[in-house]
């Protein structure tokens, strides 16, 4: 095996109770690297118990799409009611492919370190039932009203987690961290204006809409053009140097779709059946479409140790790095993407690993590790509720085997990595 030279995974010690915490951690296969450990709990329950959803049917014998746009049109639309016995029932995603899940929350490991990168300007972010979204961004009317349910109060619990590739500087990647999934839950429970009859078109833009209010105000507040809180009084001064900044990459997990939004050149990742699914493409100076952007807004792209905005920064999104603008912008490119039977884990992720492991790599040795962990220690993940939405042995397990493998093969930057497990409740399998 070409990983057969890299130290067995660890298994953590349990969690704090936070949503927020770190520890330091110094393993055997890195003594001489200083490694920060992220771990979240649950901040306790923001939704309603009663809210939707479990049920898988059972998937297609086709290969899965690689890309965004081709992950959603596999799994079909339209929503059905399913008996699921002993008097409860769920919403069934239409399509084969398609999923919803009752009251299940995933679970995940976290590892950041600065590697050999140095100062760390990474962070990362896991918040359990950070809001409730309204099922009327997910589902037609016509749908949902054809099943007798009230279309514009029902909302499923939903699960933020992402990751920060800060530059120049720690401090905005940390004030990311910290307000990112704020601002979008205070998005997420604004009055809606009358949806009507939404298109899966419709849909997607009003999740444009959202993410791109959410980024902006992050960058506005980064920027000191608005206000933020700071110990109970309002301050508007920018919160870093004018050249820092930070990508950021975040997935909002609900029962029945991932939605992701991505600024930057962090990248998530489907690990689905066997097969990897990009639910980002990284946002380079040199992607054609990017590049004719800069330029109509009178930047360049030099080619500087590679293709740079005004030869300085290697991506050509962010949020912060106010002295690029406004050739750098903070609007993020989103993918909705219904679950699937077949769906294994999300990997989000800093280009600390992708740079040195490819999706197809990282698909298959996260997977590997949550399934030899299940089999090494003869017990499912959670309780039969689902998962109980904190950080998991069998996912850290996938996360810091990631890690330890993109500084075997040369990482020089920070790397960041989260494995969330989509299928908490798992049975030992004897292979992969």
């Amino acid at each position: 095996s070409p990983y057969s030279s890299l130290p067995p995974p660890r298994t953590p010690p349990p969690p704090p109770a936070c949503v927020f915490g770190c520890g330091s951690l110094l393993p055997s296969w890195a003594s001489r690297l200083p490694l920060f450990l992220f771990r979240f709990g649950s901040p306790g329950s923001l939704a309603s118990a009663e809210m939707a959803a479990a049920a898988a049917i059972c998937g297609q014998d086709e290969p899965a799409p690689r890309d965004p746009e081709g992950a959603a049109a596999a799994a079909g639309g339209g929503v059905e009611r399913l008996d699921l016995g002993d008097g409860r029932a769920a919403l069934v995603a239409g399509g084969k492919r398609s999923v919803y899940l009752m009251e299940c929350e995933p679970v995940w490991g976290c590892v950041a370190t600065p590697g050999r990168g140095g100062e760390m300007e990474d962070a990362c972010a896991a918040v359990p039932r950070f809001a409730d979204v309204p099922v009327r961004l997910l589902a037609r009317r016509r749908d949902l009203d054809g099943l007798g349910l009230d279309a514009d109060a029902l909302r499923l619990p939903s699960h933020l987690f992402a990751v920060f590739d800060g530059h120049g500087g720690a401090e905005v990647s940390n004030y990311c961290r910290e307000r990112l999934h704020v601002v979008l839950s205070k998005e997420l429970r604004r009055p809606p204006s009358d949806l009507g009859e939404m298109s899966d078109v419709d849909m997607k833009e009003h999740w444009d809409d959202l993410f791109t209010r959410c980024f902006q105000t992050v960058d506005d507040e980064v920027s000191g053009l608005a206000s933020r809180l700071v110990h109970g009084q309002p301050r508007s001064d920018p919160i870093a140097a004018e050249n820092v900044g930070s990508t950021a990459v975040a997935v909002v997990v609900c029962s029945s779709h991932v939605v992701v939004a991505n600024c930057g050149d962090s990248r998530i990742v489907l690990s689905r059946g066997k097969e990897p699914v990009a639910l980002s493409i990284d946002q380079k100076p040199d992607r054609k479409d990017e590049r004719a952007r800069i330029e109509a807004a009178g930047g360049k792209v030099i080619q500087w140790n590679g293709h740079r905005v005004s030869g300085i920064l290697a991506m050509s999104r962010s949020i912060g790095d106010r002295y690029l603008k406004p050739y750098i912008i903070p609007k993020p490119e989103v993918t909705i993407v219904p679950r699937a039977k077949d769906d294994d884990c999300l990997i989000l992720a800093s280009d600390g690993l992708w740079d040195v492991v490819s999706n197809e790599e990282a698909c298959k040795v996260a997977r590997r590790q949550i399934q030899q962990w299940h089999k090494n220690n003869s017990v499912t993940t959670s309780s039969s509720d689902g998962g109980d939405g904190s950080t998991d042995p069998a996912a850290q397990a996938a996360a810091d085997y990631l890690t330890r493998l993109a500084l075997k093969k040369g990482s020089q930057d920070n790397i960041t990595v989260i494995v969330v497990d989509l299928k908490p409740r798992r049975k030992p399998k004897n292979n992969s």
